[in-house]
């Protein structure tokens, strides 16, 4: 069967997670409105955009989609790769391995729990589903962020979160390239420095926020 496959299986999976790095970056694009001097405007605006435009609201079903399918099939790759052998998620032989790519089921999962919370506090929120603190408004999710981020606790779960997904990424970039067969021997290289580059920057750009919320927002 098709779908039963190994290798269709690394293949969804890399698919839908080169798709989820599309939405970080617009994400981070988003977060990082707060660090902006202008009581939350810019990023207000752009989360109520993101939240009642009706293109936004179709690819939020795909996003979702898109979860689903990396974690069902990262769940059903790892568990082959262990009953095939010791080293699961590796690209190439054990001894060309990247070095985080033993850590992939534990910070995928990490990053699962954190997706969880993350809807509690947020999209839960907005449909309804949880009610959001007193005197905070169901779509200020300025205000909202401003609360979490002022709490030490979160913000420090958050930000090893954040670190958890850029390892995650680091060798998941690289992994997705040879599993679609764009690991040429040309610009792997390269690849991987980018692969890696880009893991810091989400990593590094996300907890710029709960930062500048703790410690220097006035």
């Amino acid at each position: 069967m098709f779908l039963y496959s190994s290798m269709t299986k690394k293949v969804l999976m890399a698919l839908a997670g080169l798709f989820l790095v599309s939405f970080l970056c617009v994400h981070l694009g988003i977060n990082l409105m707060l660090l902006r001097n202008d009581g939350g405007r810019a990023f207000t605006e752009a989360a109520t955009f993101m939240g009642t435009n009706p293109v936004i609201k179709v690819f939020e079903i795909v996003l979702f989609a898109g979860f689903l399918l990396h974690i069902i099939f990262g769940m059903l790759v790892s568990g082959q790769n262990k009953a095939a052998r010791p080293s699961p998620y590796s690209v190439g032989n054990s001894s060309d391995a990247a070095p985080f790519s033993k850590y992939m089921l534990h910070t995928g999962i990490i990053v699962f729990i954190f997706l969880l919370l993350h809807f509690f506090d947020f999209y839960f929120i907005k449909i309804g589903i949880v009610a959001p603190p007193a005197g905070i408004a169901t779509h200020d999710f300025y205000h909202r962020t401003l609360l979490l981020f002022s709490t030490p606790g979160y913000s420090l779960l958050y930000i090893f979160c954040f670190v958890a997904l850029g390892i995650h990424l680091n060798h998941a970039i690289q992994s997705a390239f040879q599993t679609l067969g764009l690991n040429h021997s040309k610009y792997m290289d390269a690849v991987k420095v980018i692969g890696s580059a880009f893991s810091v920057l989400i990593a590094v750009g996300f907890s710029l926020v709960p930062i500048f919320i703790l410690f220097f927002r006035q």
